[in-house]
């Protein structure tokens, strides 16, 4: 055995080596590990307002409930102006069975699409027509009639009260040839509503309502047609146009003095407030 052996000096040179290997391999291995580790969205990094959305955790997505609207249309409007105040940039999306639409927007976009739906998605008010023709003859009132709808403000309304007239528009064959007899013919018909029809739109403005109807009164005259005996007369008083009315104050829409007679007919319009 050697005198000058120290089994102490060969433990410690032992260790020493394991722990620099240790410590290489570390080395070496610490740059993949750090390349492999995903790195966190900075809540710091500037946002690109024309496409916010693609920088990651800028936006959400929201649904809001466009609850006044009547008609499809309606929601697609407050869709299409949305759209346009926040950009090309923006997700939005319309559920029409819900009336619902669904954006993905910053919080900051989420503020303005919130003050653009309480503008637009008002309550509609509902208002009563009453239009009231008179009728003089000779400058004495010899009748009138009264009629009255109920409208929603930005809808049309009609209303239709009388017959309708069957007018012959041509006729055709059923026989086998051009020459059949009147027993294989048939005669087209079209029906025309005659009597009283009301067409009324109505836009609320101040004290009042922006109104656009027409009136129409039909009806069938004594004398025949010269173009068929089974062709009628149709005798026809329109009126059609556009008028500011004020609640609770009538407003003579027209009137006229019927030709070849003394007879004279007014219209006039009367608005109310329902809700």
């Amino acid at each position: 055995m050697n005198p000058n052996f120290d089994p102490t000096k060969r433990n410690t040179k032992k260790l020493a080596r394991v722990l620099l290997g240790a410590i290489l391999a570390l080395a070496v291995s610490a740059p993949y590990a750090h390349a492999q580790t995903p790195s966190k969205p900075d809540a710091s990094a500037p946002v690109d307002k024309r496409f916010p959305c693609e920088t990651p955790g800028a936006c959400s997505v929201q649904t809001f409930y466009v609850s006044n609207s009547i008609q499809a249309n309606d929601a697609n409007e407050i869709q299409v102006t949305i759209r346009n105040m926040l950009g090309s940039g923006t997700k939005i999306y319309l559920a029409p069975s819900q009336n619902a639409l669904l954006i993905e927007a910053t919080p900051e976009q989420f503020t303005l699409v919130r003050k653009i739906i309480a503008d637009l998605d008002r309550h509609r008010k509902l208002y009563r027509l009453t239009d009231t023709i008179t009728e003089s003859d000779a400058g004495k009132r010899i009748g009138s009639q009264r009629f009255s709808l109920v409208a929603l403000e930005g809808q049309k309304t009609v209303l239709k009260q009388g017959s309708k007239v069957p007018i012959a528009t041509g006729s055709y064959s059923t026989g086998a040839g051009a020459n059949a007899t009147p027993p294989g013919a048939q005669t087209q018909f079209t029906y025309l509503d005659v009597g009283m029809n009301f067409d009324a739109t109505l836009i609320s403005v101040a004290n009042g309502a922006s109104l656009r109807t027409k009136v129409e009164q039909l009806g069938v005259a004594e004398e025949k047609s010269g173009v068929g005996a089974q062709d009628p007369v149709i005798r026809q008083t329109a009126l059609e146009g556009t008028s500011l009315l004020t609640l609770g104050k009538p407003l003579v829409l027209g009137s006229l003095d019927i030709p070849g007679s003394t007879r004279h007919q007014e219209v006039e319009v009367l608005l109310e407030l329902v809700k």
